[in-house]
């Protein structure tokens, strides 16, 4: 294995819980990637909607078109909305994703309606403003950031050989799109990520902050929409600390930027 470490994926999930997009480069922000989980669907009440209760959100493929998302039922292609980055109502409303409270502003009812359908139940399309400041956990937190409608952390770092290690453990082998990380990178050994402190990518600095606990949501396989045992059975066995099941590494970024596949990671400090 090679201990030259660099980006070999970059993904974004635009909306909370939809499919990932790939991308050759990301604009690197202060809370999370351009265009990163800025969207989410909620309950009327503001609370967050998941694939952890709803499988089939996975099932709904989203990709970049000019301005705006395009979203589509990865088996229905026909089945389609396309919903332009600046598109907001004057409708504010307070969201809920875990123990945060912030504001989000309503995109509009005919994407309401369209999101209620395929789901069958009430749902809103949110999206977060540049107005809207919901803070990193200052346990966490560098330099005071913010975070997008992502779980807690801005971004996620995760390296391949930790995947083929896990999948070198399975009967079924599993994609790495069940762990929906920022950046995949090659090289280094399996589970490399947890001695790094603080990276360099191209010319953009992160500060690795915490490793990232797992849920159910990494038993949903991403192309069928079904949920089942694994991977977390498997990772429960042997990646467990403190009664959490870790994989990956949660990071914040030191400074804006642009990163891209390819960019040779320089370590600046490992863990002690």
């Amino acid at each position: 294995m090679t201990k030259e470490l660099r980006v070999q994926d970059i993904f974004i999930y635009p909306i909370k819980s939809l499919g990932g997009i790939r991308l050759t480069e990301a604009e690197v922000c202060e809370r999370g990637f351009l265009h990163d989980r800025r969207w989410m669907l909620v309950t009327p009440d503001g609370m967050f909607v998941s694939q952890r209760k709803h499988p089939k959100l996975a099932l709904l493929q989203v990709e970049l078109k000019g301005q705006a998302l395009f979203v589509s039922e990865k088996s229905a292609t026909d089945n389609s909305i396309l919903i332009p980055f600046d598109q907001v109502t004057a409708d504010e409303i307070s969201v809920t994703v875990w123990d945060d409270q912030m504001m989000a502003r309503r995109v509009g009812e005919e994407y309401d309606q369209w999101f209620s359908d395929y789901l069958g139940f009430e749902v809103f399309l949110v999206k977060m403003t540049d107005q809207t400041r919901r803070q990193v956990s200052p346990k966490y937190a560098v330099n005071q950031e913010s975070v997008s409608f992502a779980d807690g952390m801005p971004y996620l770092i995760i390296g391949q050989a930790s995947l083929d290690e896990l999948n070198s453990r399975l009967e079924s082998p599993v994609k790495m799109d069940r762990f929906r990380p920022n950046i995949v990178f090659s090289g280094g050994g399996a589970f490399e990520e947890d001695g790094l402190k603080q990276i360099q990518l191209g010319e953009v600095s992160f500060q690795i902050v915490k490793p990232c606990a797992r849920c159910v949501m990494i038993t949903v396989d991403q192309q069928s929409g079904e949920a089942g045992r694994e991977p977390l059975r498997t990772l429960a066995a042997y990646r467990s600390f403190n009664h959490k099941v870790l994989f990956g590494q949660n990071m914040v970024a030191l400074a804006e930027g642009v990163i891209k596949v390819g960019d040779l990671i320089k370590v600046i400090a490992y863990k002690d």
